[in-house]
């Protein structure tokens, strides 16, 4: 009977080697047969309902034939366009989620690259990116140059694959580069602001819009925003910030010691610049009128590209982005 047949199912990010760790465990106090499953999760952060419900694919980790027999039958409800279910050694699984994850974290890292490149030799980096995502074999998404991963799934993923290979005497030295890059590109940014103001930013307002690793989510682990803010207000300078979800886990974890605007109108409100951390929407058409009456000084600095830079140039704006042109009201944007 299946209530006899005890199934212990791993759907948590774990370390390699786990299912045979928890299978030792219970056999020592258990006298029925069971068996330990590894069944990592592919759920994106704001769609995991969604992708619950209509696995692209479903990855199992057993060698034990009954176990699969069952596993299928729980899974055929959600898999009946044909989205197939891979079967696998426990190990294999659990590398299988890692793998996934930080390749790619490693695509992102490596669009982030070519960006600073851009920027020294005068590319766009949105040119190349449609150029090389028109390539079947490298694909369109996870593209798009930024101011690095964060969240919960590609830091902790990422880290937990590099210590597995260190574990095993493995030099991984593709993934050491990984987070190398990421916590940089984080601040990047910063590092813009003190070359545009001369190096002082202390007296300096700035305003932030997003808070959140990335829009339709109020996540803020490992969140670019935070790392900005800490080097601003190590700075000397001061932050307005506004985001639609993120703003009251940002309070509990830093406190006061920024303002929490009520719009983006209001956390611009006579800013020396603005920087643009979360790929939010609502960020996309702003009233640009509305934002040059408002703000001290027409400078932003975008760390998603949110914007044309010919129609920045025109309106006049300061416009640092990533891996593109930047555009000041004296030097027009190339077409």
């Amino acid at each position: 009977m299946i209530r006899e047949y005890k199934i212990v199912i791993n759907k948590s990010t774990v370390p390699v080697g786990t299912a045979e760790k928890v299978r030792e465990a219970i056999a020592k106090t258990c006298t029925v047969h069971f068996d330990v499953i590894s069944n990592p999760e592919f759920l994106r952060e704001g769609f995991a309902v969604d992708d619950f419900m209509k696995p692209d694919r479903v990855v199992i980790g057993t060698r034990s034939e009954k176990a699969k027999k069952i596993m299928s039958d729980l899974y055929a409800p959600f898999v009946r366009q044909g989205n197939p279910i891979y079967f696998m050694d426990e190990r294999s699984a659990e590398l299988t989620k890692y793998a996934a994850n930080a390749f790619l974290a490693t695509k992102i890292t490596f669009m982030n690259e070519i960006s600073n490149l851009c920027e020294r030799v005068g590319a766009n980096v949105d040119a190349i990116r449609i150029g090389i995502g028109s390539d079947s074999r490298i694909g369109k998404r996870f593209l798009f140059a930024g101011i690095g991963y964060g969240g919960s799934c590609f830091p902790k993923d990422v880290q937990a694959l590099y210590r597995t290979s260190q574990d095993y005497k493995y030099d991984f030295k593709i993934l050491s580069s990984v987070m190398q890059v990421n916590e940089k590109q984080k601040t990047v940014m910063v590092e813009k602001l003190k070359e545009y103001f001369g190096g002082n930013l202390a007296g300096k307002k700035f305003a932030i819009w997003g808070l959140a690793f990335k829009p339709d989510t109020d996540d803020i682990r490992e969140a670019p925003a935070l790392y900005i803010i800490r080097d601003l207000i190590a700075a000397g300078a001061s932050v307005s910030a506004f985001d639609p979800e993120a703003m009251e886990n940002v309070k509990r974890t830093m406190g006061e010691v920024i303002h929490y605007a009520s719009d983006p109108y209001d956390a611009i409100q006579d800013a020396d610049a603005l920087l643009i951390a979360t790929e939010w929407a609502l960020f996309r058409t702003p009233d640009f009128e509305k934002m040059k009456a408002t703000m001290k000084e027409k400078v932003i600095f975008d760390g998603r590209n949110l914007y044309d830079l010919q129609r920045m140039s025109e309106l006049g704006f300061y416009y640092s982005s990533m891996g593109r042109e930047t555009v000041s009201p004296q030097v027009p944007a190339f077409s």
